[in-house]
């Protein structure tokens, strides 16, 4: 196999074995981020909130029960890189219809393996989420770094959204789901309690949705940073005086900027299938689903139209909003993916619920 590097942005350098994607004569650069799944591997690919990120699993053996037509988040990978320890040559599982090496070499996602993962990701909980790139081992020091100084771009969003209107009919309420990269099993969690959902692109009009006569409003995850797409706040204080709405991870900061509250980027962020989050109301304790880089601070949202319904256990930070006089909440995981295994799907009853009142 073909050797290639993974340089980060802090100098350190792993040399190790091209399984995907071959690069070659080329690179890629992305934010090096670490996910502490131990599977899931093809639903963390197909996130389109991975968007331009190079993802490292902490889990050491990654693809070994293959990769299957039905767990795909959405259409295409819009990552920039994968790093694993190792990964077999094939998958063994009875869904199983082709390996991951040939998932990544068909969406042209180079990827490392062979290389101490748990090693990398003690860099960047040390040094923070940094710029990396994979390159083919030939590249010279001063090529890599004439690389790394180029900035990363901040039109995540705009890339992974869908471009019109899209409707998948259902029987019951009808709900406009904002697009800001969503994730497929957010809207089959609406159409299993028989919603009528349109899906609309992220940089849609007030009039365009309420065109669509929608009795609730979602939100969906997406990549970046929220305060790339300030103009979308406005859109958002409009409809939540007119509709309930549910807002999920990237949707979750951007109603805490619409409503007065801050975020911040987190430090390594949160991505994993096992972040415990406490709600305040009932004391209860969920296993959760999360990818993100950036936060609601705190002590914002005393001074915002919200207030926190929710926090994570490990650090103290927000995972749960809702409005002081509209029907309107938010939480910063997914409670679509299944990670308790349902711990949080509670959340989408709620709404259903919200709407019928």
């Amino acid at each position: 196999m073909r050797k290639i590097k993974l340089v980060l942005q802090n100098g350190k350098e792993y040399i190790g074995e091209s399984f995907g994607y071959d690069l070659e004569h080329t690179f890629s650069m992305g934010e090096l981020v670490f996910n502490t799944s131990m599977t899931g591997y093809q639903e963390i690919l197909s996130d389109p909130s991975y968007c331009d990120q190079i993802v490292t699993m902490t889990y050491p053996l990654i693809g070994n029960y293959g990769i299957n037509k039905d767990d795909f988040e959405s259409l295409s990978l819009a990552l920039k890189g994968l790093v694993v320890r190792e990964c077999p040559m094939e998958g063994s599982n009875w869904r199983n219809e082709y390996s991951l090496r040939e998932l990544l070499k068909k969406f042209k996602i180079p990827a490392i393996s062979g290389i101490d993962t748990r090693e990398i990701t003690k860099e960047i909980r040390n040094s923070g989420a940094m710029k990396a790139v994979l390159v083919p081992e030939s590249y010279l020091p001063n090529d890599v770094e004439d690389i790394l100084a180029e900035p990363l771009r901040n039109d995540q969003i705009s890339r992974v959204s869908t471009k019109n209107p899209i409707h998948f009919s259902g029987r019951g309420q009808r709900i406009v789901l904002i697009d800001f990269g969503y994730k497929k099993n957010i809207l089959r969690s609406l159409l299993n309690r028989n919603s009528d959902v349109v899906v609309v692109p992220w940089d849609s009009s007030i009039d365009m949705i309420r065109s669509f006569a929608p009795k609730g409003i979602v939100m969906s995850n997406g990549p970046g940073n929220p305060k790339d797409v300030p103009e979308v706040l406005p859109v958002i204080r409009e409809l939540q005086n007119e509709f309930p709405m549910f807002s999920i991870c990237m949707g979750h900061q951007l109603f805490a900027l619409a409503n007065g509250a801050d975020t911040e980027k987190l430090k390594f962020g949160h991505r994993g299938a096992n972040h415990p989050v406490k709600d305040l109301k009932t004391g209860k304790v969920f296993m959760s689903s999360q990818n993100h880089g950036y936060s609601v601070t705190t002590s914002s949202v005393q001074k915002s139209d919200l207030e926190i319904t929710q926090i994570n256990i490990n650090d103290q930070s927000v995972e749960g909003l809702k409005h002081k006089r509209l029907p309107a909440f938010s939480v910063q995981y997914h409670p679509e993916a299944c990670p308790g295994p349902e711990d949080t799907a509670w959340l989408f009853d709620d709404f259903i619920k919200t709407i019928r009142n």
